[in-house]
């Protein structure tokens, strides 16, 4: 992982319905359906002054984007002051005070609706008993910072605003869900490193799951293009090149990773861009295998290849180390292409794990 785990791509947001705030949130603003977030919708048509050129391709119904109300129960707007982050989150409650929530950390370019539908499948397997916590890190999807630094990218600003987040929306541990952490990518690297200060901190961890490693970005990054003459066609686009394989999926997904800029060639232009990150894609991932080896808490590798395994990580789990799964038929981004099946892996591992806390055993010995 710490070699081969060089990764990086790409997401956006939806209206979600008015319900209650987080039980814990002192500084949770609830999305409610007077906020329109006219950014989310598709620019107007050809003719009107404000949307694409007139000689742009007709945009695919098949590929219209669709509102993520159907997938979370809240979407909701956390001001965290000593990260000077106004932080997106989406969010489905677990049915019972103390129960499970997994928490959702996207990969770069990405946002927290990558897990839309992989978090609805995870409500109604588990019937409502697991709740659901996805994040639109700093740069990406409808978090947004006041600080002339809040570009910075580095896995220690990330590991910041991940445990601040936590511990704002959670404020106290001693009443705080049990939390099963899971990370697609540079997501994997933030709660892998987060997971330790949590667990000082006496927050309760079920345990940690990291999706996929994965090579070819400077393949990704001279594929992408620099934008697009629609919503639908950013849609189509990645779709029609693999790289989300599940159409539902990507409908829900992509419109929080693309935004209109009016006067911009093309109009629909990415929020962050993968080659902006670069820099710090060896902090993200330098000592990846040697922490996710170390952490205190069962850990679960979700690979779409075996090939994606470095030898520090082969041996950890040929020793037993960790719970390794390979799902076939997925790309990089597995928890969109194939959410039932993910969903699946990873309530399997929550039940197995629920009721192991800091570490007691590894996951081989359960």
């Amino acid at each position: 992982m710490s070699d081969l785990y060089r990764s990086a791509i790409s997401a956006r947001a939806s209206k979600l319905p008015q319900s209650p705030p987080l039980q814990h949130s002192a500084n949770t603003k609830h999305v409610g359906e007077e906020c329109k977030e006219d950014d989310d919708i598709i620019g107007d048509l050809p003719g009107s002054g404000l949307g694409p050129p007139a000689m742009q391709r007709v945009p695919n119904p098949d590929f219209a984007p669709i509102s993520a109300s159907g997938f979370f129960q809240e979407a909701l707007q956390v001001d965290i002051p000593d990260r000077k982050l106004d932080c997106r989150l989406y969010y489905t409650p677990p049915k019972f005070k103390d129960g499970t929530v997994m928490v959702c950390h996207h990969g770069a370019g990405y946002s927290g609706l990558s897990f839309a539908c992989f978090a609805k499948e995870v409500t109604e397997m588990t019937k409502g008993e697991c709740g659901i916590l996805s994040l639109d890190a700093r740069r990406h999807g409808k978090t947004t910072s006041t600080n002339e630094d809040g570009g910075d990218l580095s896995i220690e600003v990330l590991v910041a605003d991940f445990c601040a987040i936590m511990q704002t929306v959670f404020k106290l541990p001693e009443f705080a869900p049990t939390l099963l952490l899971i990370g697609h990518s540079m997501g994997g690297s933030v709660v892998v490193r987060s997971c330790p200060k949590l667990l000082d901190a006496k927050y309760r961890i079920a345990g940690v799951a990291v999706l996929d490693v994965v090579e070819g970005t400077k393949i990704l990054l001279n594929a992408r293009p620099d934008g697009f003459d629609s919503m639908e066609e950013a849609i189509e686009w990645h779709v029609s090149t693999n790289t989300i394989l599940n159409v539902l999926s990507a409908r829900v997904s992509i419109p929080s990773i693309i935004q209109f800029k009016e006067g911009a060639i093309p109009p629909y232009q990415w929020r962050t861009t993968l080659r902006s990150t670069a820099p710090y894609w060896l902090s993200w991932f330098k000592g990846l295998s040697t922490n996710f080896l170390s952490t205190r808490a069962a850990r679960l590798l979700v690979l779409a290849g075996t090939d994606r395994l470095d030898k520090e990580l082969m041996i950890g789990q040929m020793q037993g180390k960790f719970q390794q799964t390979v799902v076939p038929g997925v790309g990089h981004m597995l928890h969109e292409d194939d959410p039932t099946r993910i969903a699946e892996i990873l309530v399997e591992f929550w039940k197995r794990n629920e009721r192991v806390l800091v570490g007691v055993k590894k996951v081989g010995e359960l």
